[in-house]
């Protein structure tokens, strides 16, 4: 049976087809016979109950440089929709909560992946606190004397917003950094919000590995080196992906999250795993389907639209 997918994404313009999962998402979607719709969040309106979007129809093609088609803009109300893909890329601010309410209204009977209101409640680095037990130690707070003393405690630090995305605004402190009272202010100064600070991992050098989940179940892992020059792993910054396999200790914390994304309608999920610790559980736009293929892993779009078709 063939399906109305409805894209909401950055624009198909903007995006690189080698490592992109929506792409990759989008193009397994077409092959099936599912027709696409796609439209930028700024186009998503709500008007008497009705959540609508412009947009064009899409068509994809494996083609660096010339990989879509546009069809005329159109308006359609999603709830006509049979399946919504919600992909556009953090930043979680207020524009993006605002978005989850609007789907909300026909969430499920248009069956929307990620749900939108556990997206809302589960931002990676607040849902992830839930297994404490797997975490590194961690504190998520504004008061700088807190912070002071987290780093006397553990030495080694890493700082972060609370809301941020793709490794930007990411920090080592090592315990005779001076720079820790600049960087409260100038935290301080940017975000509203509170900032996140955990132990420094040292086995970050051997890399930062995304396991990623389909219904809860593993489903493919890439690891992710970060350049000798870089605290950072994401790939987009320098870090190198590498083939890997899950440890028992990885299996293990699938296991322990894995009824906790299924009874919140998590459905693609990417979790980040540092040694045997969990760090993050990325619901918003994950990402990392097409490095697992490349390297040999399973096609984890296919396996996505097989768990979407059996729900709808």
């Amino acid at each position: 049976m063939a399906l109305k997918v409805a894209v909401q994404m950055d624009h198909v313009s903007s995006i690189s087809i080698k490592g992109d999962s929506t792409f990759a998402l989008c193009l397994e979607a077409q092959n099936r016979g599912h027709s696409l719709f796609h439209y930028t969040p700024d186009r998503l309106s709500l008007r008497d109950g009705r959540a609508t979007a412009r947009g064009e129809a899409l068509e994809l093609r494996e083609e660096e440089g010339n990989h879509f088609s546009l069809g005329p803009q159109e308006k359609v109300d999603l709830a006509e929709m049979d399946v919504v893909l919600l992909r556009q890329d953090p930043p979680f601010d207020m524009a993006y909560i605002t978005s989850t309410h609007i789907l909300d209204r026909i969430h499920p009977k248009t069956l929307v992946v990620n749900d939108p209101t556990s997206v809302r409640n589960a931002p990676e680095k607040i849902f992830v606190t839930e297994f404490a037990d797997l975490m590194p130690e961690t504190l998520i707070t504004k008061d700088p004397e807190e912070v002071m003393a987290f780093r006397a405690e553990f030495g080694d630090i890493v700082m972060k917003p609370l809301y941020g995305n793709g490794g930007a605004g990411v920090f080592h402190i090592t315990p005779d950094d001076r720079n820790l009272t600049s960087f409260l202010e100038t935290f301080g100064l940017l975000f509203r919000e509170p900032f996140i600070v955990q132990r420094y991992l040292k086995d970050v050098r051997k890399g930062d590995k995304r396991i990623i989940l389909v219904d809860g179940e593993f489903a493919g892992a890439i690891n992710r080196v970060p350049a000798e020059t870089d605290t950072r792993s994401n790939m987009h910054v320098g870090g190198q992906a590498t083939p890997t396999e899950l440890t028992p200790r990885e299996r293990e914390i699938c296991e322990r999250i894995g009824p906790a994304l299924r009874e919140r309608g998590l459905i693609f999920v990417g979790i980040d795993v540092i040694g045997d610790l969990l760090t993050e559980i990325n619901v918003t736009s994950p990402t990392g389907i097409r490095e697992v293929k490349r390297f040999g892993g399973a096609d984890i779009a296919a396996v996505l639209w097989d768990a979407i078709e059996a729900k709808r």
